[in-house]
């Protein structure tokens, strides 16, 4: 069932992993599809899709619109492939899966959020993306009113994109994927998780024994969620790897990461962050925020920051990455009523 709630009842800090952002001015709670639809249709105005909030940066002043809160769960076997509620947790849904012997998704392990957001912005991690495996949504168009099929050619998928990305008249009901029936995961394509599987890139193995080594490797990152860990109080990886059509000057002769991409090459923000200066641990304002003591992409909250204070950080590391090394990050997560 569908509930309301006043914004003096609901701050969206209290529904995002970075557990920051101001008050809705009004928020639902969707816990079936039909009650989903019932609530974006009866919307006169903004509203802000809310799965698992790991995606998203809210400005202090909150949304000036209705948030509705996916609240769906459950998926099930549909012949060679899976349907899955647009509300699921998505390491849930991946860690039922493989238990249940299906490979495939076991690389997106210990990612926070849900189902439905996965698609929007192409989730991957460790050689794999959503797009991989997808084969469809069903989707509800605002704009015609109407619940349709989007087939993943028709989601035009990039690097950390679709086209639902950054829009709010395309809402996720559910997900269709096609998995591997045989208990094995996707070939392995990531160089440190073959080394930590003791395997050879492209070699296939039992996807729980892959899960079981990229949650460690997650772990060790501080992106497996841990309330107690600040580490963890983020939105993952905040700035995406850059591609760039040529490399410039000041990287021309520079051995760093790099690997080949549509359009050109795709460098390491990693790599550049720390290079510029920026490492683990680097603090904000106040040291209310801080990249991740662990991984240099994650941008995380101390305890009792703002989101002004973690834009102003993130505006740092941009601003210093560009003036040495002359390329732009940009944010991966999705910026709401605010701005880098």
């Amino acid at each position: 069932m569908s509930r309301l709630e006043t914004p003096t009842q609901t701050t969206l800090a209290d529904h995002t992993t970075l557990r920051l952002g101001g008050p809705a001015r009004a928020f639902v709670v969707a816990g079936t599809t039909d009650d989903l639809l019932a609530a974006v249709r009866s919307v006169d105005g903004p509203v802000l899709l809310l799965g698992g909030g790991s995606n998203l940066v809210v400005g202090d002043d909150g949304f000036p619109g209705t948030v509705v809160k996916i609240a769906t769960h459950g998926w099930r076997i549909d012949g060679d492939e899976v349907v899955v509620e647009a509300g699921q947790n998505w390491d849930g849904f991946v860690a039922a899966t493989v238990e249940a012997g299906f490979g495939g998704l076991e690389c997106l392990s210990g990612i926070p959020g849900s189902v439905g957001a996965t698609p929007i912005q192409n989730v991957g991690a460790y050689g794999c993306e959503v797009a991989d495996l997808l084969t469809s949504v069903e989707c509800y168009d605002r704009r015609t009113g109407e619940v349709r099929t989007m087939t993943a050619d028709d989601l035009g998928f990039g690097y950390r994109t679709s086209v639902l990305k950054g829009e709010d008249w395309g809402i996720v009901l559910s997900v269709r994927f096609a998995l591997r029936g045989d208990g094995l995961s996707a070939p392995v394509r990531y160089a440190e998780l073959a080394r930590t599987l003791g395997v050879e890139l492209g070699a296939r193995v039992p996807a729980a024994q892959a899960r079981e080594a990229v949650l460690e490797l997650r772990q060790g990152k501080g992106m497996v969620l841990d309330p107690s860990d600040h580490d963890t109080w983020s939105a993952g990886s905040f700035f995406t790897n850059p591609i760039v059509a040529e490399l410039p000057a000041a990287l021309a002769d520079v051995e760093m990461p790099r690997y080949p991409a549509d359009g050109g090459v795709k460098l390491s923000a990693a790599w550049l962050i720390d290079h510029t200066g920026f490492g683990k641990g680097y603090a904000g304002p106040g040291g209310r925020v801080s990249l991740s003591t662990k991984h240099t992409l994650a941008l995380t909250n101390r305890g009792g920051a703002s989101t002004a204070d973690l834009l102003a950080l993130a505006r740092e590391v941009r601003d210093g990455v560009h003036a040495r090394f002359g390329v732009t990050l940009r944010p991966e997560p999705l910026l709401i009523n605010c701005a880098l």
